[in-house]
């Protein structure tokens, strides 16, 4: 029997496929080295969340840090801040989990860790509190009051405070009531002790008989700049209180109280480190 023209005989045998030729190997790349960090001591102590640098330093004159298992002197001695041991009274410095706080600052207390003058602190809400050792970002000075923020996380803070976006919101009451060339004048910004200062945004919350309460909002910010502002126009400061930094409200916390932020509120503000050891 003829097959229909324009058709192919199957072979009863299915065509093999050559073989495919494996591709050459190539081997991966070794891991790179771990690069040595080396800093002063004492800054790896107060990175590592455990002291402030300052008193790092005084525990190291002490003696009673040891390094690698050799006691260490000085201050500046350089240190591996991934690698080496660190021990402290025998203990080893281990780093810490990473805190982010918010504190309602009482009117009164200077933010320092001590005064040689034997003023309240803004440490003393925090006496009984069992956190790690902390530093203030940013201050508040002795007469004003509302929300500071701490943290054992310096690479949070240097982002906080040097990335010149976060907004930091104040009510500030002041002896009569401004008008509105006074408020312009106030937004427009102003020379001050070879300074140029300027508020974001100046409004009028509310007015009185006596008294007045002003919104300040500034972006980065001068030391007592909203006093300095306001002392140029002629209005007289009778309270200061931040309530906002970045977001982070002060709400109702009590004054003299703390909390924790939250995740999100601490990772709006800067980038979070995991354990405090990073250099």
């Amino acid at each position: 029997m003829k097959r229909p023209a324009g058709t192919r005989r199957r072979s009863s045998q299915r065509q093999r496929k050559a073989p495919e030729t494996p591709a050459e190997s190539v081997p991966a790349p070794p891991p790179a080295p771990v690069r040595a960090v080396r800093h002063g001591l004492a800054r790896v102590l107060s990175k590592r969340g455990l002291c402030s640098r300052t008193r790092a330093a005084q525990l190291i004159r002490e003696r009673r840090v040891r390094l690698n298992g050799r006691i260490v002197d000085d201050p500046e001695h350089p240190a591996d801040a991934l690698r080496d041991l660190i021990e402290i009274d025998g203990a080893r410095a281990l780093a810490v989990a990473p805190v982010h706080v918010a504190l309602n600052k009482p009117r009164g207390l200077i933010t320092t860790s001590a005064d040689e003058r034997g003023r309240g602190t803004v440490y003393d809400c925090l006496a009984d509190a069992g956190l790690p050792w902390m530093a203030p970002v940013g201050r508040l000075d002795k007469a004003s009051e509302g929300l500071l923020l701490f943290t054992n996380d310096p690479a949070w803070a240097d982002a906080v405070a040097a990335s010149g976006q976060v907004t930091k919101t104040y009510h500030v009451q002041v002896e009569g009531t401004p008008d509105a060339e006074v408020l312009r004048a106030l937004h427009a910004g102003m020379e001050h002790q070879g300074e140029w200062l300027r508020a974001e945004r100046v409004a009028l919350v509310r007015s009185g008989e006596r008294t007045a309460w002003l919104e300040f909002v500034l972006r980065g910010g001068r030391n007592r700049q909203i006093r300095r502002m306001l002392s140029v126009v002629g209005l007289e400061v009778k309270r200061l209180i931040r309530i906002d930094i970045g977001g982070v409200a002060l709400g109702n916390l009590a004054k003299g109280a703390w909390r924790h932020l939250s995740a999100a509120e601490a990772a709006a503000l800067g980038p979070v480190s995991g354990a405090v050891d990073q250099p």
